[in-house]
């Protein structure tokens, strides 16, 4: 039987609940929105105080060498490899993912000159899809053109005009995950190589990009992992790809001997050359400091604390007036989706504002969804209990149907 004494049991045996105090959450709210913002560590704001306070304010510039701010770009790259499968000297820091994106699908344009397709699922996330439309629009249709499919058509759709495939690994909408490893090699048997967006899979779930042979990859900091609102984004490609070709932005940071100043550009080797501008440290260090947490963290013991949430919030769910009001969109079996369920009802968009009145954090996403996220990091086994308690109050109470949620708020 599922009490509140049960779930306070599994709040005590939890191997990862002392992980939850180092995080700054407000005593007031319940947050399940890590998929889109994660919460505050304790370790950032220390981290970045100094970082403003000593590094900037007393060292000033020197802190470029005396505090390593040349080279955080690297190493918050080499500690986020891991976290992705990925081995030494493939992954580095910068920009956003969009930036990246237009990186790595000049890349691939320039590896496979003789195709045009960029592969993509119609329900991608869209910034994604805006990249490889503006790339179009500057290249041509002829050198590069969006083609769009259903998630499930991806594999049929391949042919010897594609020259990537652009897929995120969990629908930032459904949470459903792709299989990696199965795209990955259909792809490369027709020649075309994967571009993988893991913004709502890295920092929650374990990812193996050098086992599934993945070739360039993108992600950002600021959910999973906690690295605060706007952090950098990184980026991965496989080793055997780096020397292949130059990625386009071609920033005085990507160049082999910036402090040089050659008029000529001439590009890194490895990672470094996917490098544009100055990075920012501010933001960065606060990302170094928030991938901390990871150090000795169990990927897979993560990873099962976020499938025991979203059971728990659905085996709650199911025991309420609520099961038949909101449908659930995310796959029913736990080992198909990520760190997070949603559903589908009518008033989403009211539900989640009630809802966040009454102290708990959830979001909405268009047309008519309501995204419950999971950050197993400091979300605890309470706070589900407690969320379906309010939630379940909201709806009795008409909260949803406030005329005040007819008009929606620019962020939703």
């Amino acid at each position: 039987m599922i009490n509140r004494e049960a779930v306070a049991e599994l709040d005590r045996l939890d191997p990862l609940a002392l992980l939850r105090d180092a995080f700054a959450l407000p005593r007031d709210r319940i947050y399940l929105d890590g998929n889109s913002l994660g919460a505050l560590p304790r370790a950032a704001v220390s981290r970045v105080q100094d970082t403003v306070q000593q590094q900037w304010g007393a060292d000033l510039i020197s802190s470029w060498n005396r505090h390593g701010w040349i080279d955080l770009p690297q190493a918050v790259g080499e500690k986020i490899a891991p976290l992705v499968g990925a081995a030494p000297g493939q992954v580095i820091c910068a920009d956003s993912i969009s930036v990246n994106l237009f990186k790595l699908l000049s890349v691939v344009s320039m590896l496979r000159p003789d195709r045009s397709v960029v592969l993509s699922a119609a329900d991608n996330f869209p910034t994604d899809l805006y990249m490889v439309q503006g790339l179009s629009g500057l290249l041509g249709e002829q050198r590069l053109r969006l083609v769009q499919v259903a998630e499930a058509e991806i594999a049929d759709a391949l042919n010897e005009q594609v020259a990537a495939v652009l897929l995120s690994h969990v629908n930032f909408r459904t949470g459903r995950i792709l299989p990696m490893a199965g795209i990955t090699a259909a792809a490369h048997a027709v020649g075309a190589l994967t571009v993988w967006d893991l913004a709502h899979s890295a920092g929650a779930m374990p990812v193996a990009l050098d086992d599934c042979q993945a070739d360039f990859a993108v992600g950002c900091g600021y959910k999973f992992f906690n690295g605060g609102p706007g952090a950098p984004a990184w980026v991965y490609a496989a080793e055997r790809h780096q020397g292949s070709v130059q990625q386009p932005l071609s920033g005085w940071m990507g160049h082999r001997a910036p402090f040089d100043f050659d008029p000529d550009y001439q590009a890194a080797a490895g990672m470094l050359q996917y490098l544009c501008g100055t990075p920012p440290i501010l933001s960065m260090a606060a990302l170094d400091a928030a991938l901390d947490l990871f150090a000795d963290i169990d990927m897979e013991a993560l990873r099962a604390k976020s499938v025991a949430l979203g059971t728990l919030f659905l085996e709650l769910l199911d025991k309420t007036e609520l099961a038949g009001q909101l449908r659930l969109l995310s796959p029913a079996d736990p080992a198909e989706r990520g760190s997070q369920l949603a559903f589908s009802h009518p008033e989403a968009y009211g539900l989640v504002q009630a809802w966040i009145e009454r102290g708990v954090v959830a979001d909405f996403r268009e047309p008519d969804v309501l995204r419950v996220g999971f950050a197993p990091l400091y979300n605890s086994y309470g706070d589900i209990w407690e969320a379906l308690e309010s939630l379940r109050a909201v709806v009795a109470t008409g909260e949803h149907m406030d005329p005040r949620w007819a008009q929606r708020q620019k962020v939703t």
